[in-house]
């Protein structure tokens, strides 16, 4: 092959390449039926939706069983000390201990930290949030599908790390000095870090997802207040019930709003010089 041949090619394979890249960094705002908006890639829609229709065949499985339906919320992402490894595990736990309080023939717990609802490797937290929002919401924003939120607070965490209120920072050290041995992923989070997380912070209080699933639901609770006169007849007494750190929340709370996590629209395209003339 000649020399003008194989720059020729080669410059082919870059153009492929980069098409490759900015085809898959293409993203575009989709918004829910109540205008919770995301800025998503548009290569992995097909496949947030087709897992939307999954959950949402597993739903009404269960509901068919006559179970009450539950939504965990509890973060998951590998960040500032926290990993994705032990949430995974913690929030399995969560929604063995939950189904066991309520009973087990009687309510089912959507665990969302679930290897089999999860997304492509590319995909964000925005994309994973269009998917949760949608399954949430319902076809009509009503969130017919779950009966109970709950939302993972510090005793969810205490309860798997089995704290005892002695020396817990000290457990946790230990604990990932131990899981460092076999969990190679786990080198990537800063032992310190991952300390004075799960001793101090391990909530959905820090979860930039679990904060748009608060405001989603408390979304969904406010259409469902007014509703009351309605076909469905919703109104207060049928307002999904929210649970935080093992207990009901206080009335007052179901009005609050919290600060958005990976909610947004994908910013608009910087103008030329020409167009904004």
């Amino acid at each position: 092959m000649d020399v003008s041949r194989a720059a020729c090619l080669g410059a082919l394979l870059v153009l492929a390449f980069l098409a490759g890249v900015n085809a898959h960094a293409q993203q575009s705002t989709e918004c829910s039926r109540n205008v919770f908006c995301y800025c998503v890639h548009d290569d992995l829609k097909k496949a947030i939706s087709a897992r939307v229709d999954e959950v949402r065949a597993r739903i009404a499985a269960q509901r068919a069983q006559g179970k009450a339906i539950g939504y965990l919320s509890i973060p998951i992402s590998t960040v500032a000390g926290s990993y994705f490894g032990v949430n995974a595990k913690v929030a399995a736990r969560t929604k063995e201990r939950v189904e066991d309080r309520f009973g087990v023939r009687s309510l089912w717990l959507l665990n969302t930290a679930a290897k089999e609802f999860s997304l492509p490797g590319s995909a964000s937290g925005a994309d994973y949030m269009l998917m949760w929002t949608r399954i949430l919401e319902g076809e009509d924003g009503l969130g017919r599908d779950f009966d109970v939120i709950y939302f993972a607070g510090p005793s969810d965490f205490a309860e798997f790390f089995s704290f005892d209120g002695r020396s817990d920072l000290e457990k946790l050290e230990q604990y990932y000095d131990g899981l460092r041995k076999t969990e190679t992923g786990l080198a990537t989070v800063n032992r310190t870090e991952f300390r004075n997380y799960y001793g101090l912070r391990a909530s959905v209080s820090f979860s930039l997802g679990s904060h748009d699933e608060w405001n989603i639901v408390r979304k969904i609770n406010e259409r469902r207040k007014e509703e009351k006169d309605g076909q469905d007849g919703f109104g207060v007494a049928r307002q999904v019930a929210l649970m935080f750190n093992g207990s009901s929340v206080a009335p007052g709370l179901f009005e609050a709003t919290t600060a958005s996590g990976n909610e947004s629209q994908c910013p608009l395209p910087r103008q030329t010089t020409t167009e904004k003339k």
